[in-house]
């Protein structure tokens, strides 16, 4: 858009374009490196506007931005709202029946924006292409995929290079939200980004409430969520299967629509679910972690983990995907004992070299679940922060759970899986331990233990915990029939060496009303303008959010602008957006006018 040569004013173009009054966070910073053609990598939580840091110099500058993208919807999700703002935009990839066009616009310096895959950008026709025209910027979005120690590593990103390189003068922009210490180095390393180009703004995510819930009853609690919470919703299975059997159970009552989303559906299948859940304002996917990463929806409030992430990164960016927006939003994690024996047992079916980073990975998730602490300060730490000790926004800082020295339980516990024969599961030893006896006991002669009956009383209630915790601290290891034996970490706790301290949360009340909702003011004006929205919407073919943000409405609804220079003034309402769409929600706005 701008003229050769020339840089427009970057504050002017955020609000003329974009309809924002001011950059948030670290953005005025990597915008500010890009414009004077630096090479930068910018850490940004999800949420934080990562694509503006992009959009606004391809704006700003003569000449095309590449944008690197893995996942096509992902593309034609941010394509169409760069085309909204008024942005000549495209993308090229296997499903686009224009790429001739496309490629002309290109050569003809018609285009502000391309969106293509790593497959095609490393391509030698591609950079064929690119030499025919006048290339602004390079973006490589999911920055973390480009690294082996990145928990989503593409192979396809370490081809990118060469690329980059022919074009030297071209400055390059790397972008990713979840990258710890060791994946931003080989980051900076694999695209050429030299250390003082990184820009890290914090991983913090406040509109996110985290808790973590041990499952009883899991088809309960997850309804219950459900049906406690407003607007559109992930559910996160860990088996396709799971996926189906959710959203028909979920469905049955009719009052919510639930669709399920998986790598084995049929394609049409696929897609024909996702779209209607980005245009969707109170549906729910059902779907296992494929489902998220290729969409750009910023009004999920809710995501909910119904076993337990492959890691500590992956569950930041899967519950990341809850509030995009900034709006409050809802991340709940449901875990058993079970989950962390099974993920040791996959370890060891990994090459010598993987194993220690994966036994680490698992660690820090049973930190993050058994945890008595602030759930948030867990997080943080894990990426290198240094938070406050209580966020006020998780479970944990909300409901502060009792601790209590379940140490001597722990090793009555470890000794009655020795004394049994390292080879029962939890139920004979918890049997043994309170002196039940049943033929298994009697015919093996466990009633005349030594550790039996050895808990009574209140204690009996300890028990179901305390193996939860030792399972998660490696003191006992569950083999492939269930049965319990001593684990690396049983000797310390057996010697009084290491103690085992038990958080018990509190006793919640079931919450019948729906929480997070869209219109939590139950304000007729906002749900008029909603209405509007969606009729807008469905006129335009694009998802609601394409239009306005549910926080630009209740800014509406809030201030209820009465021309269209007032207009102007609301957060999200740039020039194309004000001259499309502004005298539609004006009128609104004056059916409500005393």
């Amino acid at each position: 858009m701008a003229e050769p040569g020339m840089i427009r004013d970057p504050l002017a173009i955020l609000h003329d374009v974009f309809g924002f009054p001011a950059f948030r966070g670290v953005q005025a910073d990597v915008i500010g490196r890009v414009l004077a053609g630096r090479r930068t990598l910018a850490i940004m939580p999800t949420g934080a506007g990562k694509s503006l840091c992009y959009q606004l110099p391809a704006v700003a500058q003569h000449g095309c931005c590449i944008v690197i993208s893995p996942l096509i919807a992902l593309m034609h999700d941010q394509l169409r709202a760069a085309q909204a703002v008024g942005i000549r935009a495209a993308s090229l990839t296997s499903v686009d029946a224009d790429w001739r066009e496309t490629q002309d616009r290109l050569r003809r310096n018609e285009l502000d924006l391309l969106y293509v895959a790593p497959e095609r950008a490393s391509g030698e026709g591609f950079r064929a292409l690119l030499r025919q025209a006048k290339i602004a910027l390079f973006a490589i979005d999911e920055a973390h995929c480009v690294s082996e120690w990145g928990h989503d590593f593409r192979p396809d990103y370490r081809m990118l290079r060469p690329l980059l390189d022919e074009f030297e003068h071209v400055p390059r922009l790397a972008l990713t939200a979840t990258a710890d210490a060791h994946t931003r180095e080989d980051i900076l390393v694999q695209l050429g980004i030299p250390r003082d180009g990184m820009i890290i703004s914090g991983f913090d995510r406040p509109n996110i409430r985290y808790a973590v819930h041990h499952r009883d009853g899991l088809s309960r609690q997850v309804a219950d969520l459900v049906a406690a919470n407003a607007g559109p919703g992930i559910i996160y299975a860990q088996t396709r299967a799971a996926t189906e059997k959710w959203a028909e159970v979920l469905a049955r009552d009719g009052k919510r629509e639930v669709r399920a989303y998986h790598a084995g559906l049929p394609p049409e299948v696929r897609a024909a679910n996702q779209s209607a859940f980005i245009a969707s304002e109170d549906m729910v996917m059902v779907a296992t972690i494929a489902f998220g990463m290729g969409i750009d929806k910023p009004d999920v409030r809710f995501v909910i983990h119904a076993g337990l992430p492959k890691s500590i990164e992956g569950y930041y960016q899967e519950s990341g995907r809850a509030g995009r927006d900034g709006e409050p939003a809802e991340a709940h994690l449901f875990w058993g004992a079970e989950d962390f024996a099974r993920a040791r047992m996959r370890i060891g079916e990994l090459e010598a070299a993987r194993q220690s980073g994966e036994r680490t990975r698992i660690s820090a998730l049973g930190a993050l679940v058994e945890t008595g602490t602030c759930r948030r300060a867990i997080l943080l730490r894990h990426f290198g922060e240094h938070p406050p000790a209580t966020c006020g926004n998780c479970d944990n800082c909300l409901h502060p759970p009792a601790t209590i020295d379940a140490t001597e339980t722990a090793r009555k516990f470890l000794s009655a899986v020795y004394r049994t024969g390292q080879s029962f599961g939890v139920g004979h030893i918890e049997a043994v331990l309170t002196g039940k006896t049943n033929d298994r006991i009697r015919d093996r002669g466990h009633d005349q233990l030594s550790v039996f009956g050895i808990v009574d009383g209140e204690e009996t209630a300890l028990l179901k915990p305390v193996s939860r915790a030792l399972l998660l601290r490696d003191a006992v290891l569950a083999n492939e029939h269930g049965g319990l034996e001593l684990g690396p970490h049983a000797r310390a706790i057996l010697r009084s060496e290491e103690r085992v301290e038990l958080a018990l949360p509190p006793k919640r009340e079931r919450r019948s009303k729906r929480g997070a909702a869209a219109n939590p003011v139950d304000d007729p004006l906002f749900d008029a303008l909603r209405a509007c929205r969606r009729e807008l919407a469905q006129t335009a073919g694009v998802p609601p959010y394409v239009i306005f943000h549910d926080s630009t409405l209740r800014e509406m609804a809030a201030l209820r602008p009465g021309t269209i220079e007032m207009m102007s003034h609301i957060s999200g309402v740039g020039t194309r957006k004000l001259d499309a769409y502004g005298e539609a929600f004006l009128n609104v706005i004056r059916t409500f006018e005393d």
